[in-house]
């Protein structure tokens, strides 16, 4: 069942994507039009609501689904927030509908954290790159924001969340009442820093296909250009250190221990820091 779950929240992506993109042809549309007259909405930008509308269904639909065979699999959904999760049981159907839409909500925001991510670390690099203009499309006017307010916003963001979520989770049984404001800040504090943690797949996922690339040449397409240039830009603490020996250059092996090693690390101590504050 986590299988299923995370196959529809990629189908959910996908859906979001497509109306995100069907809003980017309507703009596009209006401004190279030559005369307000002359504007036109393609057919696929006037019904972009549609994608909207599956997307909803698609949720819902499997909140049902989650509530009658959740239980025949003795499957107890799980949300994870990085160091900390929560399970839903299948005990209804408005229940399980609330973790499908939630799950897809955490999906989608481990989404855009990857994007802001790669907008940070390609701050220099020019929009020539497909990826990258798509990257800062979908970002929209948060591209625009400085590297390291990309980096620490969604760190606000979520303590903010988890602030004005927490009477709700208290109310539902599925969290301890903090002892105090202080407390309550602290538990936020440390599930927004337990964000990065995502990022470390990102990472080893274009160091490897990086390491692909190098010995094996799959081409100099838009996509191979774009990793090549990201994987350059991570490497780039590691430029001073003597990693190369002979024709053979091990600094994307290193960079992914390393970050795998201090992510691990990292997460480890905000669990350990996080049960210090009952949940």
């Amino acid at each position: 069942m986590n299988w299923v779950d995370l196959l529809l929240n990629l189908a959910g992506l996908g859906l979001w994507l497509a109306w995100r993109s069907a809003g980017f042809a309507a703009r596009q549309s209006l401004r190279g039009a030559s005369a307000p007259w002359l504007r036109q909405i393609t057919p696929a930008s006037r019904h972009r609501w549609v994608w909207l509308v599956a997307l909803v269904i698609l949720l819902a639909g499997r909140g049902w689904l989650y509530a009658q065979f959740g239980p025949e699999v003795n499957w107890i959904a799980t949300l994870d927030l990085g160091i900390v999760e929560f399970p839903f049981k299948s005990v209804s159907v408005a229940r399980m509908a609330a973790f499908s839409f939630l799950s897809f909500a955490v999906f989608l925001g481990g989404f855009y954290l990857w994007l802001l991510f790669l907008s940070s670390v390609n701050r220099g690099t020019a929009d020539s790159l497909t990826w990258q203009r798509a990257i800062r499309r979908q970002l929209g006017w948060l591209d625009g924001w400085p590297w390291l307010l990309k980096l620490v916003g969604p760190w606000l963001l979520v303590m903010l969340v988890w602030y004005l979520v927490n009477p709700a989770l208290v109310e539902q049984g599925m969290a301890v009442a903090p002892r105090s404001a202080v407390q309550l800040w602290k538990q936020g504090a440390l599930v927004g820093v337990g964000t990065v943690v995502c990022w470390k797949y990102l990472i080893g996922l274009v160091l490897l296909l990086h390491i692909v690339n190098s010995f094996l040449y799959l081409g100099s397409s838009e996509f191979w250009m774009f990793i090549t240039v990201t994987a350059r830009n991570l490497l780039r603490p590691l430029g001073g250190l003597p990693l190369r020996v002979g024709g053979i250059d091990f600094s994307p092996v290193v960079a992914i221990a390393l970050t795998f090693l201090a992510l691990e690390f990292a997460e480890r101590a905000l669990r350990a820091a996080f049960v210090a504050q009952p949940l």
